[in-house]
Order: C-alpha cells, then structure tokens, then sequence
C-alpha cells in the first residue's frame, strides 16, 4: 500500500461518516432506495405545497363571492318585497281611475278595497308575514300588547276577548305585537275570593 493510500485511509478513519449519509459498509441498492425516498418526499413535498396554494386561492374566492354576494343581498333584497307589492298597486291604481271616470257607488268601492286587501294578504303570505290574531287565546306578553283589562264573567282571566290591532310575524319572528283587551274576573268575584 502507498503512502498515499495510507493518508487517504487514515483521514478517513479519522473522520466520523457524515451526517445522514450510509457509512462506508452500505450497498449501492440502499443508496438507490434511499435516493429514491428522497424524490418521493420531495414530489410529496411539492404537491402538498401546489394543493395548499390552491386552497387558499379558494377561501379567497369563496371569500369574495360572499361579498359579491351580500352586496347584491343589500342592494337587491327588496326586490322580491316589491315584486309582490306591484299588483296591490296596480289595484289601488285602477280604483282610483275607475272612481274619476264614473260616477261610483258604495258597494264597488267596498269590493275594490275587499280584492285590494286580498292581494295585499296573498303577497305578505307568500313572502312569510302571517298575522297574529290571538282572540280567545290566554294572552302572550310576547307575541301581545294589552291595551286594556276588561272584566268578563265569561272569559277565564288573563283571556284575549278582543283584538284591536292585529299583529304580525315574519317566519316566526315577531313584527309587531297584536293590540288587545285582556278579560279579567268582576270585581265581586275577586271581593269574593278574600273573604
């Protein structure tokens, strides 16, 4: 052997192996095996990277397509509102020509307020308004606003014996409570019940 030899030799053994690389015993095919682990984690590596690039330009559209989407909410949201008020004007409209252009009579325009009205009802309806009308029911201080507490021998106490205003809801939501007059016992029957 060279001295040569020796040297290269002696450096060699007087080095550690490097970090992450086989030591001088390892085969080629483990060095394949490992090159190839290698590529596979970095082509995992880049795909992962390319799927998380696209999922963020995803949010961002998502993102901006619901902004689209509550400013066309806001700008156009009455629009349905309006669409179902059309015909009710449309209505009161023709009354009001129908009454300039001849002479009409109580009655006409009674049935012309009556098929106004319906029309009306019919596109509160359909966009989800119902009215409360809660007459014989116990009252609700929260679907109610009593206006007055009348005595009735009839009625059970805390009872709706009229409406004066009716209420509405909008899909189960409260709009405006229902105006009524609660009943409450006589007077003799209370004077009755502390004695």
């Amino acid at each position: 052997m060279s001295s040569e030899q020796d040297g290269r030799r002696e450096s060699r053994e007087g080095q550690p192996a490097p970090r992450g690389l086989p030591d001088d015993g390892s085969s080629p095919a483990e060095l394949e095996k490992l090159q190839q682990a290698l590529t596979q984690a970095e082509e995992r590596a880049r795909g992962n990277w390319e799927q998380y690039l696209r999922a963020v330009a995803e949010l961002d559209n998502v993102r901006k397509r619901a902004q689209r989407d509550i400013e066309a909410a806001n700008r156009y949201g009455l629009e349905k509102f309006a669409a179902e008020l059309l015909p009710v004007r449309d209505s009161l409209e023709l009354a009001v020509q129908s009454a300039e252009t001849r002479e009409a009579d109580a009655q006409s325009l009674k049935q012309g307020q009556e098929a106004t009205l319906q029309l009306l009802s019919k596109a509160l309806e359909r966009l989800g308004v119902t009215p409360i009308r809660p007459l014989g029911e116990p009252f609700d201080p929260a679907r109610h606003e009593a206006m007055l507490a009348q005595e009735s021998s009839t009625a059970e106490p805390d009872t709706v014996i009229q409406v004066v205003q009716t209420g509405y809801a909008l899909n189960g939501r409260l709009l405006r409570p229902a105006r009524v007059i609660v009943s409450k016992a006589p007077s003799g029957a209370a004077a009755g019940r502390h004695r």
